[in-house]
């Protein structure tokens, strides 16, 4: 019990300690465009906004595509068809330069250091495959994510996306504010699980499903989310989807063992071949 105390003070002193960087960061955030604001804003209230890449304007956007769906085609099928439960196949492509280049575009750190408030860090990138599934599991249950207090994930979809490809899917902040009675419910049953997630049944005794927002679209559709303080999940899907997932914290994150997924070896790594060798070299 004692030990208990003793890390829910230190929890509760850490978190004073953060918001006190935050205040003291705000007068160094970077200035803002106006269209990226309205994405800082939308994050704000909402803890998500989908655009798109066309629409969001970043440099080097072919060639990140060019570079994923290559990627994609050396991920070899995994032997899965006969399993209920069909895991994401994962690959970490952080080391790769068309990915690391278009994950720190100025433009985009400026957003995501305005969100989180303090000096920020790129943790890396995931190429991710999602198989069709009968039941919820894993990412298919409601959850939020742990690395930090604030995080900001992007999702880029690599196919189009809709009910049978799974996309993902959320509750508005505005919904599950500190100060509502459904916030609590809902992080008791998150922490009754282990925070392994929660289903579909249980989150619609009090949140009824129209509430949901869900986010399909066609390849190229950009999601920001505050994986953190937004309620979300994937949905059931009957066919496969492929997602970039990049990942940002503050500098450092209150939980640093929990990024390094995102350039160790928990997944196979993508290498460069010859030929891109020597175009990195010229």
């Amino acid at each position: 019990m004692l030990n208990i105390i003793k890390y829910k003070i230190s929890a509760v002193y850490s978190d004073l300690v953060f918001h006190l960087k935050r205040w003291q960061h705000a007068k160094n955030l970077p200035a803002l465009e106006k269209r990226d604001r309205i994405i800082l804003e939308t994050l704000k209230r909402d803890g998500v906004c989908v655009t798109t890449l066309a629409d969001l304007g970043l440099h080097s956007n072919s060639e990140l595509l060019k570079a994923a769906y290559a990627q994609l085609s050396r991920m070899q099928n995994p032997n899965n068809e006969y399993l209920a439960e069909k895991w994401p196949q994962i690959t970490t492509v952080t080391g790769l330069p068309e990915f690391y280049k278009w994950a720190t575009q100025k433009r985009l750190l400026n957003i995501i250091e305005n969100y989180i408030g303090v000096p920020i860090t790129f943790h890396g990138v995931h190429l991710r495959k999602d198989f069709p599934s009968d039941n919820q599991f894993g990412t298919l249950l409601w959850h939020s994510d742990a690395e930090d207090r604030r995080i900001v994930k992007i999702f880029i979809c690599l196919n189009d996306v809709e009910a049978k490809t799974g996309p993902f899917e959320y509750i508005p902040r505005s919904l599950t504010s500190l100060f509502s009675w459904q916030y609590y419910w809902l992080y008791y049953k998150l922490l009754k699980s282990s925070y392994m997630g929660i289903d579909d049944k249980d989150v619609k005794k009090v949140i009824p499903k129209s509430a949901w927002k869900s986010c399909p679209g066609p390849a190229g559709t950009v999601i920001f989310a505050d994986t953190k303080n937004t309620l979300h999940h994937g949905t059931v899907r009957t066919e496969t989807r492929s997602t970039l997932f990049f990942c940002y914290t503050a500098n450092p994150p209150e939980r640093p063992d929990l990024c390094t997924q995102f350039w160790d070896d928990t997944y196979p790594r993508a290498e460069l071949t010859s030929s891109e060798v020597e175009k990195v070299l010229v």
